[in-house]
């Protein structure tokens, strides 16, 4: 799989406090492994939507990922809101993960990255075109 790098991002991820930046590189290198995982996917980008870090692919829905002053020990992993994306993580992972509305997983500083939980997620956003015509995406 082919990773096409921003050094937009780099910069913005590099402006944040030093526990948020270690977080979201952690999620960044999450997302690149799990795309090379993942079955049709053959090139990411990374490029800046709304301001925010965001991977995007032909094959999948677009993954933003930020960390937000107003709320210093959070982070999030965001997702298209008018997909079924964060409504089916919600009942896979309900019991692991805390969400945001559809649009985003919320993530505690403070708190080791659920990996495995994440990657399941992260893998249906990114084969997204390919499951969203399923019920519940097809898990």
């Amino acid at each position: 799989m082919e990773f096409v790098n921003s050094e937009k991002v780099s910069e913005l991820t590099n402006s944040y406090p030093k526990n948020a930046r270690d977080k979201l590189k952690k999620l960044k290198q999450l997302i690149i492994d799990t795309a090379n995982e993942t079955e049709g996917v053959t090139k990411l980008l990374e490029t800046t939507k709304w301001g925010e870090p965001s991977y995007v692919t032909k094959t999948g829905s677009t993954i933003r990922m930020d960390w937000k002053p107003k709320t210093p020990n959070k982070y999030y992993l965001y997702f298209i809101c008018n997909t079924e994306l964060v409504n089916t993580f919600r009942i896979m992972l309900g019991d692991e993960l805390q969400f945001e509305g559809k649009r985003a997983i919320v993530l505690d500083l403070k708190e080791p990255v659920p990996t495995a939980a994440l990657k399941r997620c992260i893998t249906l956003a990114l084969s997204y075109h390919s499951v969203k015509h399923l019920p519940m995406l097809g898990i």
